[in-house]
């Protein structure tokens, strides 16, 4: 079975409603039986017009939505898959610590933290060394990080002036840079892109379609929403319409 044809995350019958309670509780069915598979090594990317579920799609994928029912099962390893659509927060914390990574339009982090510890972090919370009670083992493993987290901004052009500044007075292009950072450094069994490349520059682009390629030749199992064409095109194995009745 080559990777291609490994499914590493399958969803089955996925069921989301938002309910209105402004509006006399009016119900909204937004996602009605959704149902696909990503293989490793595989960029599915969500089309459809605005307003279809593409976003809340990828929200119950990462477990920030709960479903209505269905399946959202993630493969771990060893022939176990771990249901995201029924996990605890905590089971589903300890998924995003090491197995699932999201790059979203909006970095959201701690204040004060400087730029490049908020990327290396998210390093240092997947490396089990790091997570003792031995302090040299976790200076160590921040070191590493750090490192990692500076080779990531000098691919994506992000003035060194600014790698040791909180990213909160940053420019929407430059806190995107770092979002992207905090999501590449840690390689993922899953990664979700919502919108990746919005408010960047061509150049920095490229870098984005660069570094979803290097993904997916690890083994990553990619779903993105993207709606610049040109980068779709670069980087989708397949495109998944999403859709919902009104």
């Amino acid at each position: 079975m080559t990777a291609l044809t490994t499914p590493v995350l399958r969803v089955r019958g996925l069921r989301k409603t938002f309910t209105l309670h402004l509006r006399d509780s009016l119900r909204l069915p937004v996602l009605q039986g959704v149902s696909l598979d990503v293989a490793a090594g595989e960029c599915v990317a969500l089309v459809g017009p605005s307003g279809q579920g593409k976003s809340t799609l990828m929200k119950c994928l990462h477990g920030s939505y709960g479903a209505d029912s269905g399946e959202v099962l993630l493969a771990r390893g060893n022939g176990v898959s771990i249901d995201l659509a029924t996990a605890t927060p905590q089971e589903v914390i300890q998924v995003r610590r090491r197995e699932m990574a999201y790059v979203s339009q909006f970095l959201r982090v701690v204040p004060r933290v400087p730029a490049i510890d908020v990327v290396a972090e998210r390093r240092v919370d997947a490396d089990p060394a790091a997570n003792t009670l031995d302090d040299a083992a976790h200076d160590a493993a921040l070191a590493r990080a750090r490192d990692e987290a500076r080779a990531l901004f000098e691919r994506l052009n992000v003035p060194r002036g600014l790698w040791d500044l909180p990213p909160a007075t940053f420019s929407g292009g430059e806190q995107q840079r770092v979002n992207i950072a905090r999501g590449f450094i840690q390689p993922a069994t899953l990664l979700l892109l919502d919108e990746p490349t919005a408010s960047l520059d061509a150049a920095n682009r490229r870098v984005v379609v660069q570094l979803i390629a290097e993904a997916k030749a690890r083994g990553t199992a990619v779903v993105g929403i993207f709606h610049d064409e040109e980068v779709r095109d670069a980087v989708a194995t397949r495109c998944i319409h999403v859709r919902h009745d009104a």
